[in-house]
């Protein structure tokens, strides 16, 4: 089950003007399954988008929105486990979380959304902006707003000549609660939710082990491109959900290899592996994995004419981290829990040492 916003707005917009409701999450206190700015969208015949808990919220959150539907009203609701011996909704993360609902509709220009998921189509980044308006307000006078980075920056750069700013930069990655020092009642506040594309990885190598590589950066809701020049490798039918480039690595389109968070690098070819490290080591990459043992990544950085530091991203060879286990599910695991980690700026560490 994907959950990626651009993945439920997929849905979402090929019926956008029906009596959807969306949920989002405001407010949390002390521990929950998702974090402020986590969205979820549901269909007046019963069908729901996204999950702002682990299950235990989703069916009393349907309810809620049929009487959005019925009131075009906002919605204010908080779910409180911090009661254990209230069992009513059995949270089980133990906090107390705040979520607001609300009909999207033409009359408050479906807040936005329709554009933000075009800009993410596109491969662009920014902010999401939505009031925070009291339990009772119409729906239509919530206002969502989506602003891209470049607007953001042009923002910025604007009202610095005017000496004055009040934007929120556009490298912050926390959700943000603002207030709203308009006269606009009854919005008090505004969330404000830093957006960002799928994950883009390339897979440069399209082998039977690159397979189980594919399908598990799917299910993480990533966009994958796989590329390899030979033949009888990386067969389309091979790699559902994926899009292949035939094509040898020094033609493929600066864009696309540009747009690429991560790479894999599993040609389990000497000569290729250093062509493709040629190719890519002036990319912005986040994250390169060569697969192979360290003799065999000397051999290929030997022949690419490079050295790790080379890379501006987090060159992994031997690639991944030491998980255990020797088939090709569990290497891809590895890998990918690497890159996860490194895309998201993370600490290999156990979530009881993780500030929350």
């Amino acid at each position: 089950m994907r959950q990626h916003l651009v993945d439920l707005l997929d849905v979402w917009q090929a019926d956008y003007q029906d009596d959807w409701v969306v949920a989002v999450l405001t407010h949390v206190q002390g521990s929950s399954y998702r974090k402020p700015g986590a969205i979820m969208l549901f269909h007046p015949l019963g069908k729901t988008l996204g999950m702002l808990s682990g299950g235990c919220l989703e069916a009393d959150l349907r309810r809620h929105a049929q009487r959005a539907i019925q009131t075009q009203q906002v919605i204010q609701l908080t779910y409180d486990a911090t009661d254990e011996s209230d069992t009513s909704y059995q949270l089980g993360c133990g906090g107390i979380v705040n979520i607001m609902m609300l009909a999207v509709n033409s009359a408050n220009q479906y807040l936005g959304l329709q554009q933000l998921y075009f800009d993410l189509q596109s491969g662009k980044k920014g902010q999401y902006q939505l009031d925070i308006a009291q339990d009772g307000s119409p729906c239509s006078s919530v206002t969502g707003l989506w602003q891209t980075d470049e607007v953001i920056s042009a923002i910025d750069v604007d009202h610095e000549s005017q000496t004055a700013t009040h934007s929120v930069s556009p490298t912050a990655i926390k959700t943000q609660i603002m207030p709203i020092t308009d006269a606009d009642y009854p919005h008090k506040h505004r969330i404000i939710i830093p957006v960002s594309p799928p994950i883009h990885i390339g897979i440069f190598g399209g082998g039977l082990d690159a397979q189980p590589l594919a399908q598990i950066a799917h299910n993480l809701g990533w966009k994958i491109s796989v590329f390899d020049e030979r033949t009888a490798y990386a067969r389309s039918y091979d790699f559902p959900h994926c899009t292949v480039y035939k094509m040898p690595v020094d033609k493929v389109a600066h864009e696309l290899l540009a747009s690429l968070n991560g790479a894999f690098i599993m040609n389990h070819n000497l000569n290729l592996d250093a062509k493709t490290l040629r190719v890519l080591v002036s990319q912005p990459l986040g994250y390169i994995a060569l697969l192979g043992p360290a003799h065999r990544r000397d051999k290929v950085l030997e022949l690419a004419q490079l050295v790790a530091d080379d890379f501006n991203g987090y060159f992994s060879a031997p690639a991944g981290i030491a998980l255990g286990g020797e088939l090709p599910s569990s290497v891809a695991l590895s890998m990918l829990a690497q890159c996860h980690g490194v895309l998201h700026q993370s600490k290999l560490l156990s979530l009881d040492k993780v500030m929350l």
